[in-house]
């Protein structure tokens, strides 16, 4: 079952600039088969100079910009983005073996920065190993870490991983997302994260989830349980945050305001119960 979605997106980021910097900016969505862009709209404060920059990991989309002279930054962006997600009958997702598993999928089976999956295999083991299917582990990896994490601002950094999450039991959807990843690559699960914008999400920002293979496809899931995921435009896929930042700073900069919208007359969020025995995939 397939199902397009047009969602516009607005954002404004402002910088003060402490020293010449350069920057890579991860704001602007991935223009592929399943994800359509148009009224692409990017300006920055004159003088600075910019390019966009593809890399390798993942195909993200990266701006880089030299702030130059400029003593602030100010940033600003806008499109039109459609979106197709899929929904599967959960009858129809089928668990394979390693040996069967897509070579683009197996370097999201292997700890990462941020996603100590080696560090958390026995706990996982002992709390979802259990389960018998590797789409219900997932359901209940997400579900686990809803129950069991407080989401709150503020309570950790940038250099939060997994680990100190499931001890500090709190985190923002970041860390939640970097649970959900570790758990499911413990138990031999592919997992990535998933950075993007989410309609309507309230207080608006960027937003973080994860996505698990399973039976070569990959489905969505948010732990945090505050967007839809019918509402989710992606920006950038990775092995974890450290490949799909928002902002990468080399130099001095500080931030000192943010505004993100993502907004559709036509949407209408899925809850719990239009999903009930559906899985649902954003495929790139």
């Amino acid at each position: 079952m397939l199902r397009d979605m047009a969602f516009q997106i607005n954002v404004e980021l402002q910088y003060d600039v402490l020293q010449r910097s350069t920057v890579l900016l991860g704001i602007h969505p991935l223009a592929t088969l399943n994800q359509t862009l148009w009224n692409e709209c990017f300006n920055v404060t004159p003088g600075v100079t910019w390019e966009e920059l593809p890399t390798a990991t993942g195909g993200n989309r990266y701006i880089r910009l030299d702030t130059g002279y400029a003593m602030t930054l100010e940033v600003s962006y806008a499109v039109m983005a459609e979106t197709r997600h899929t929904m599967v009958s959960h009858e129809e997702i089928q668990a394979i073996p390693i040996s069967q598993i897509q070579s683009s999928a197996i370097p999201y089976l292997f700890p990462s920065r941020y996603c100590e999956s080696d560090r958390l295999g026995r706990l996982a083991i002992k709390m979802f190993g259990g389960i018998n299917h590797p789409y219900y582990q997932t359901v209940a990896i997400a579900d686990w870490i809803f129950d069991n994490i407080d989401y709150l601002s503020g309570a950790t950094d940038a250099a939060t991983s997994a680990f100190d999450t499931v001890t500090q039991r709190a985190g923002v959807c970041r860390d939640f997302a970097h649970l959900g990843i570790a758990f499911c690559r413990a138990l031999s699960i592919p997992a990535r994260y998933f950075a993007g914008y989410a309609c309507n999400m309230e207080p608006p920002d960027f937003h973080a989830c994860f996505e698990a293979c399973i039976g070569n496809r990959w489905f969505i899931f948010d732990p945090t349980r505050r967007a839809s995921l019918n509402g989710l435009v992606r920006i950038a896929t990775g092995r974890d945050a450290a490949d799909a930042a928002l902002a990468t700073i080399f130099g001095q900069m500080q931030m000192t305001g943010m505004s993100v919208s993502c907004a559709s007359n036509q949407f209408q969020p899925l809850g719990a119960a239009d999903l009930a025995g559906w899985a649902i995939m954003i495929e790139p």
